[in-house]
């Protein structure tokens, strides 16, 4: 092909293709910073049935835990030790999982605690509940219903918007929808890092 000849665009399509990655991880694994690693590698593994892959975990030259990983589902998590002096960064998780008030419960039993109970949200049933490291959890059951995103559309006209994509809040929250809103917030808000309490 010579330099001036245009190179093909690819079509967009609904489903790109996955990029390769090793067996089990997805396309995107999340990697958390915490203090004491080992301990919230524990509560995964008693509240999610986490696995860890022991010959992953690295400790640095400081005792730290520089590297470990955990299989949740078809999902890599990664897990270390934020060092002394580094800022406090929580993460925030999505995971699917059977049975959303279990997982609370096992949450509440290994000292988190419950920020949204259960919650009908957009086909799927949604809870949180933030660990004892500083951590937020969007918990999932995907449970498939005739309330979808699709649903939530509205027209321009009712809503007082001038047609652009975004949805006006008021143009389809219901009492579930303003619950799941309200506890994000209150969490947000009472989020502190573990190291000042």
């Amino acid at each position: 092909m010579s330099a001036s000849t245009p190179s093909a665009v690819p079509t967009p399509s609904a489903a790109p293709a996955a990029p390769a990655a090793p067996a089990g991880s997805a396309t995107v694994d999340p990697f958390i910073w915490t203090d004491d690693a080992p301990g919230l590698i524990g509560f995964l593994v008693d509240v999610l049935g986490a696995t860890e892959v022991p010959e992953a975990r690295t400790a640095d030259t400081d005792g730290l835990v520089l590297h470990s990983e955990l299989q949740i589902g078809d999902s890599t998590l990664t897990i270390a030790d934020r060092k002394p002096g580094w800022p406090y960064t929580p993460a925030f998780v999505r995971v699917y999982v059977e049975d959303p008030a279990t997982t609370l419960e096992r949450a509440v039993a290994a000292g988190g605690r419950i920020v949204t109970e259960p919650t009908n949200f957009w086909g799927d049933v949604l809870a949180r509940f933030a660990d004892p490291f500083g951590h937020l959890w969007w918990i999932y059951q995907h449970n498939p219903s005739t309330t979808t995103w699709e649903d939530a559309e509205s027209d321009p006209a009712e809503s007082g918007t001038d047609g652009a994509d975004e949805q006006s809040w008021e143009s389809f929250v219901t009492p579930e929808l303003s619950y799941v809103h309200t506890t994000l917030m209150e969490a947000m808000a009472s989020l502190r890092d573990p190291r000042t309490r």
